[in-house]
């Protein structure tokens, strides 16, 4: 199949003068993998990726702005008014031994050759100066037919590179396509190797996947490959995780991701922490999911109160209702938390240092119990929020304990 995108879009056309400067030194260039694809399928694109048949030393030689990035593996950046771009010599590798990175890898000339080493054959396109999209391995018909396939022997691809697996689930979710059956067999066959990566890498790619349009497709994969089974925590929830793969997911967030999961899981505050700590989650993240998570619990048993609100903020609140759906329980929230009184403790109308200065009480451990007491009675609408009130407030408080 022979294809020619007429107008390339502008994030090529930005590029281009590397590839023309690249080919007036003899040698060929053209934009290859992600972008390629997203371009056919008119997707946004993220990253331009240029392969070359000039070896590194020669690219260097073309361009004066120049940073080895992964000069080991072929990579040059070229700095171009302010954008870098990433230049990679068309090459082969070979020895796989942590089933993630080659051992060894051979600069070549052949475009095929470069090709034949990529995961799927949506991904191994490369596209001309001229527009011309170069399809050696069947992508474009893949593409057409929305199917997933490994670029020759998938039990090959997934030895050399196991996050492939994970890979393959994320684009099945992100692009709605079907993983084709050898290709499905190879991640059943290798689907234990993913204990080989790095948690980061599978993080990174299943909520990229839990965040697709398609998120249930890529779910039933890993349930149905065992993929799930070799990431943490996820495979002694398979149950839960089968209802979740029945269900339309429409996630915005990572936050909502792992709410998500959590809830549906039944994750205590100790729970949700040390499920996302496995997963290498960085703690903000944590905190959010916590948060999220547990007024999700209170909209289930219909027992949000406006401490709970405040507690939770306006962006979790939203990443709740998000994941619980707009339904009866969820529609008065945010109006709910736009009536709070004050919606952070730098908002009360007095101060610790105020109630020192006014002789209420002296510097000490008891300070902090009473701004606590006058924040969650202002919240509760106990207390009005102005200086006197809360200072008459903070003396009763003394008086009584």
């Amino acid at each position: 199949m022979i294809v020619r995108i007429v107008e390339i879009p502008t994030e090529f056309k930005e590029a281009l003068p590397i590839l023309q400067k690249i080919e007036a030194a003899g040698y060929e260039a053209y934009f290859v993998g992600g972008s390629v694809r997203d371009t056919i399928l008119k997707r946004p694109i993220h990253d331009v990726d240029i392969a070359t048949s000039a070896y590194p030393s020669e690219v260097k030689e073309l361009f004066k702005k120049t940073v080895d990035t992964g000069i080991e593996h072929g990579t040059v950046m070229i700095l171009d008014h302010g954008t870098g771009y990433e230049v990679t010599t068309f090459r082969t590798e070979s020895g796989y031994q942590d089933y993630r990175r080659p051992d060894k890898v051979t600069f070549v000339r052949s475009l095929k050759e470069d090709l034949k080493r990529r995961d799927f054959t949506i991904n191994a396109l490369a596209l001309s100066e001229s527009g011309q999209v170069f399809d050696l391995f069947g992508g474009l018909a893949d593409m057409q037919h929305h199917i997933i396939k490994a670029v020759g022997d998938p039990n090959e691809r997934f030895n050399e590179d196991a996050l492939r697996m994970m890979r393959a689930v994320r684009f099945a979710s992100q692009l709605d396509f079907q993983i084709e059956s050898e290709t499905l067999q190879g991640i059943a066959r290798h689907s234990r190797l993913l204990e080989k990566i790095a948690v980061e890498r599978c993080h990174s790619e299943f909520v990229k996947m839990m965040l697709g349009v398609a998120a249930q497709n890529g779910l039933n994969v890993m349930l149905d490959t065992g993929l799930d089974r070799h990431v943490p925590v996820l495979g002694e929830h398979e149950q839960a995780l089968k209802q979740l793969a029945n269900s339309p997911l429409s996630l915005q967030n990572e936050v909502q991701v792992w709410s998500l999961l959590a809830f549906t899981f039944g994750f205590s505050r100790g729970q949700i922490s040390s499920f996302l700590k496995k997963w290498k989650t960085a703690n903000k993240i944590i905190n959010d999911v916590i948060l999220t998570t547990e007024l999700l619990f209170a909209i289930k048993k219909q027992q949000v109160t406006n401490w709970l609100l405040y507690q939770t903020g306006a962006a979790n609140i939203t990443n709740a209702i998000d994941v619980f759906g707009p339904l009866p329980e969820t529609q008065t929230l945010m109006s709910r938390y736009a009536e709070l009184p004050i919606k952070t403790k730098k908002q009360l109308q007095i101060t610790g240092g105020q109630l020192i200065q006014q002789g209420v009480l002296q510097p000490g451990p008891e300070l902090g119990k009473i701004l606590d007491y006058l924040e969650r009675a202002v919240v509760d609408g106990q207390i009005p929020n102005n200086f006197d009130d809360l200072k008459a407030a903070a003396v009763n408080f003394l008086n009584e304990d």
